[in-house]
C-alpha cells in the first residue's frame, strides 16, 4: 500500500511539472513516505531525517522535506515537535487519483525493449507487466495492535468504475498482472451499505461468529462483483489481492476464485495467532477452529490453493504454550510463506494502552526464528 501511495504521489508531482531527481543532492523536494507497522520502521524515518539535516546544515539550497504516510497516527501537533526538520506534512489521502501514477520501473513495452537490447535475445514476457491497484484505504476492523484506523482513517472504497478504468488503461499500456490492495479487500464496498465495521475491543466482548455467516446485503458481495468484472478484461492474465481478513471471506468469494483461473491461487490470509485467547485479546473476530474450517472450505473448492499469512509473535501475555498453539496451527495448515513480526506496541492502539509488553525481546526473536524455520526457510529449500 505504501508503494502504491508513493506511485500516486509521484504522479501528482509529475502533473505539476516536477521531474524525478537523480539523487538526493539534486532534489528540490524530498517526500518521505512513512510506515508505522513496527517501531523499527519509525526509527529508520527519524534516522533518515537526522542524516538529511547533517547534509543540509545550511539553509541555502536546502531541499524542502515533506512527510507523509502512516506516522500521522501521532497527530500533527506531536509530529511537528517530534520532527522539527520536516517542512510540510502531507496526508496521503489528500493526493487524489486524478493524475496518472508513476509506476515503479519502465512500462512493459519499454522494459521488454530494454531487455532485448541488453541481452540480444527475445524479450522477457514478464518484464514490467505488474501494477499495484488500491481499491480502498483505511480500515474498520480495529485489531488491538494495529495503528491503521488511526493513521489512515476509516475504510473508504474507491468507486468501481474508477478502478475498472485504471485497470483497462493499464492493460492498454501492456500490463498483464495486477494486485488489488486494501487493508481488508474482502470488505470492499461494505462501508457504503453500513456494514464492515467492528467495534473496538472491550473486556466483556466475546469473539463473534465470522461475519461471513451474516447476509446484510442482497446478492453478491461488492468485492466479488469487482473481481468478476475485472476477470472479463481481455489480456489481463493475472489478478492477485491482499490483504484478506478471515472475518469476512464470504462463500461467494471462494466460488469466484474457483471459477476464474486468472485469480492467483496463492491467497494471503493473515491468522496472526493460533491461540484463541491471544486472538481474543487481539480482537481478530474468529477462533483457530473457524480459521481452519475456512482453509478447509477453500481447499475443497480450490485444490490448488496455497496460503500466505501474517503472524505476530510475543503479543502481550502470550505464553509459551499459546505460542506452541500457533506452531501447531502452522503445521496443520502448511503455509507457503509467512510474514512474521515481533510485537511492537504502537502508541494509540488498544494493546499499547491496556496490555503490558511483557515478552522479552530475546524470547520474541526465538519465537520468530521457530516460525521462520518452520515456514519460510523450509519452503525456500
Amino acid at each position: 500500500m505504501n508503494e502504491a501511495d508513493s506511485e500516486r504521489i509521484a504522479g501528482d508531482y509529475e502533473a505539476r511539472g516536477f521531474n524525478k531527481a537523480k539523487s538526493v543532492k539534486e532534489a528540490d523536494e524530498i517526500v518521505i513516505n512513512t510506515c508505522s507497522v513496527r517501531q523499527s520502521a519509525e526509527d529508520r524515518v527519524i534516522g533518515l531525517l537526522y542524516n538529511l539535516s547533517l547534509k543540509h546544515k545550511s539553509q541555502e539550497n536546502r531541499p524542502k522535506i515533506i512527510l507523509t504516510g502512516c506516522m500521522f497516527h501521532y497527530g500533527l501537533k506531536k509530529l511537528r515537535k517530534m520532527l522539527p526538520t520536516v517542512d510540510e506534512f502531507l496526508l496521503a489521502s489528500e493526493v487524489g487519483f486524478n493524475s496518472p501514477k508513476v509506476r515503479q520501473g519502465p512500462p512493459p513495452a519499454q522494459a521488454a525493449s530494454q531487455r532485448l537490447t541488453q541481452s540480444g535475445s527475445a524479450p522477457d514476457p514478464m518484464a514490467g507487466k505488474h501494477a499495484w491497484v488500491p481499491i480502498s484505504s483505511g480500515c474498520n476492523s480495529f485489531c488491538a495492535y494495529c495503528i491503521v484506523p488511526l493513521s489512515r482513517g476509516r475504510e473508504k472504497s474507491r468507486p468501481m468504475a474508477e478502478i475498472m478504468k485504471e485497470v483497462k488503461d493499464l492493460v492498454r499500456h501492456g500490463y498483464q498482472s495486477i494486485t488489488l490492495l486494501g487493508q481488508n479487500v474482502n470488505s470492499y464496498g461494505l462501508e457504503k451499505i453500513g456494514i464492515g465495521l467492528r467495534k473496538n475491543l472491550d473486556s466483556k466482548r466475546q469473539i463473534p461468529a465470522p461475519q461471513s455467516q451474516y447476509r446484510p446485503f442482497k446478492g453478491k458481495p461488492p468485492f466479488v462483483k469487482l473481481l468478476e468484472a475485472l476477470c472479463e478484461i481481455k489480456n489481463l492474465k493475472k489478478i492477485d489481492f491482499m490483504t484478506s481478513n478471515p472475518w469476512d471471506f464470504y462463500p461467494e468469494l471462494i466460488d469466484c476464485i474457483a471459477g476464474h483461473p486468472q485469480i492467483d491461487r496463492l491467497l494471503h490470509l493473515p491468522v496472526q495467532s493460533g491461540d484463541n485467547q491471544v486472538l481474543k485479546r487481539m480482537n481478530r473476530g474468529y477462533t483457530r477452529e473457524q480459521y481452519r474450517a475456512l482453509i478447509k472450505k477453500i481447499r475443497e473448492k480450490i485444490p490448488q490453493a496455497e496460503f500466505g499469512t501474517d503472524i505476530i509473535v510475543g503479543f502481550p501475555g502470550e505464553t509459551k504454550e499459546q505460542f506452541q498453539n500457533t506452531v501447531d496451527l502452522c503445521q496443520k495448515v502448511g503455509f507457503r510463506i509467512a510474514y512474521v513480526a515481533k510485537y511492537s506496541p504502537r502508541p494509540g492502539t488498544f494493546s499499547a494502552k491496556w496490555y503490558k509488553d511483557n515478552i522479552p525481546y530475546r524470547e520474541k526473536k526465538r519465537r520468530w526464528e521457530v516460525l521462520d524455520r518452520l515456514i519460510n526457510k523450509k519452503n525456500r529449500h
